[in-house]
């Protein structure tokens, strides 16, 4: 922190010192560009002179052209609204008090586009590693569609399935994030700036060209929501806090099979003991689920102060959640860079035998459906199978035991091929893999879940790679655009 200066007041050492050096490095340059597409869309207009045009695109490419954004608060401007006027008026080479820049222009305006702007490129930081992974948690499942493990309900053995199964459920679990990222991204690419304070202008400005330069989609219908609404912002929050609570489930579940000795744990994600040397601690996954819950608290942050607001410009709903949210982003983006880290060095290690697995209890649900599939009543079947299985395992069953058991329920005699049936798919968890049930266990199904899951994966990330192509080539014709201004010319 930097120590501030001796004459600020209670407040500006207070909030404003802080809040300018938190946004400062956030908002400056995309608050530069912003500021050339309105330059250039005032000229267009013929409202501004061409020679005040020239002077404050010629300031404003000269402040990006500048290597080092030092910001450091010397209690001359209150925010990065005026750090920006400042700076624009020396390296123009005029007084701040002719400086055009704000005409037909709000902070409000100006700061609602500029953080969807940050915004923007955060989903798209974003969707690059969570598509990279569903790419990955989908190869994964194909690659390991035929190794057997104990699935878990309740944090108890319950049912066999696959490592691919678990990875294909994992990959559809990020395709559902995917699609709801693509939908926010397309919510925040609207183009707020011309709505000014809230009530728009007399002036003749032209806010569908703002959008046009800024690579916007489309541009706002109502001037007020345009600068007091929140929808974006806590519809980004909300998709940001829900991939890390899944990404925080599946690194537990990742960290079981660790333990397990199920599948590998990867150097590169592990930290020593000071003290054990036998100790290989995959601490990566310990803190993405704490990851996870500064998601969650920034997530509740977000709702709180847009709840706290009033349906108007105010602070609590835009300003003061910008801190979570460009936090969060980043956040997100580096918990699916190691997600998608690990989902591709995953490797099976010493998995379950089919012994192992039969001692968890974990096949008793088939043998009881095996008997039911003959006639018995499911749940007599399923009373006869608990009260067998807290007597001994199913391993140390035997076909007379089992028919006793059935007849000792009411429930009639069994033919003993019925009970070699319900107890061969007890005793043979594999059977499993030959499961051909859609979207289920079975080797070829999970497969063929990987498959789609793949496809997907690669559609969505053509959809984000096609809105990153737009604001580049925004980001050319914009720079075209002040070359012709320059020029003499109207853009």
């Amino acid at each position: 922190m930097t120590q501030p200066p001796e004459n600020l007041s209670t407040y500006w050492q207070n909030h404003l010192r802080v809040a300018f050096e938190k946004s400062a490095p956030q908002l400056y340059r995309p608050m530069l560009r912003a500021s050339l597409a309105h330059v250039v869309m005032l000229a267009e207009q013929e409202l501004l002179p061409a020679e005040r045009a020239r002077q404050l695109l010629g300031g404003l490419r000269e402040l990006l052209a500048a290597d080092d954004d030092r910001f450091a608060f010397d209690g001359s401007v209150e925010d990065v609204y005026y750090l920006v006027e400042q700076r624009l008026a020396a390296a123009a080479g005029i007084r701040q008090s002719e400086l055009d820049v704000q005409l037909a222009r709000s902070r409000n305006d100006l700061d609602a586009g500029v953080f969807r702007m940050v915004l923007r490129d955060d989903v798209l930081a974003l969707a690059g590693q969570l598509c990279g992974a569903a790419e990955a948690a989908a190869a994964q499942a194909d690659r390991w569609a035929d190794v057997l493990i104990t699935g878990f309900t309740h944090r108890r053995p319950a049912q066999p399935t696959t490592l691919g199964h678990v990875l294909a459920g994992y990959a559809e679990a990020l395709l559902s994030q995917a699609d709801e990222l693509l939908s926010v991204y397309d919510e925040l690419d609207v183009n707020p700036l011309g709505s000014c304070a809230f009530a728009g202008t007399d002036l003749p400005i032209a806010a569908p060209r703002l959008g046009e330069l800024l690579g916007f989609r489309a541009n706002f219908t109502s001037s007020y929501e345009a600068v007091a609404g929140a929808e974006h912002l806590m519809r980004t929050a909300a998709v940001q806090a829900r991939v890390l609570a899944t990404g925080a489930r599946m690194a537990r579940t990742m960290l079981d099979w660790m333990t397990f000795g199920w599948i590998a744990t990867p150097d590169a994600y592990c930290q020593g003991s000071s003290i054990m040397p036998q100790k290989k601690n995959p601490v990566v996954l310990e803190h993405m689920c704490s990851m996870a819950g500064a998601a969650a608290a920034d997530l509740a942050a977000t709702m709180n102060n847009v709840g706290a607001a009033w349906y108007e410009d105010s602070n609590n709903a835009t300003t003061d959640v910008q801190e979570h949210l460009w936090r969060a982003g980043d956040r997100a983006a580096r918990f699916m860079t190691m997600m998608r880290g690990l989902l591709q060095e995953l490797r099976p290690q010493d998995p379950p035998s089919p012994e192992q697995v039969v001692a968890t209890g974990a096949t008793t649900t088939a043998i009881a459906e095996a008997l039911a599939g003959a006639g018995v009543p499911w749940r007599g079947a399923h009373s006869v199978v608990g009260a067998l299985v807290r007597q001994a395992p199913p391993a140390e069953w035997t076909s007379s035991v089992v028919a006793a058991a059935i007849a000792e329920a009411g429930l009639g005699e069994v033919d003993d091929s019925v009970v070699e049936a319900a107890l061969n798919a007890g005793l043979r968890p594999q059977r499993v893999l030959d499961r051909a049930q859609e979207g289920g266990p079975g080797a070829a199904a999970v497969r063929r879940t990987a498959e789609l899951a793949l496809g997907r994966a690669r559609s969505l990330a053509a959809e984000f790679a096609a809105r990153r192509t737009a604001l580049d080539e925004a980001a050319t014709a914009l720079d075209e655009a002040v070359d012709g201004v320059l020029a003499g010319g109207r853009g």
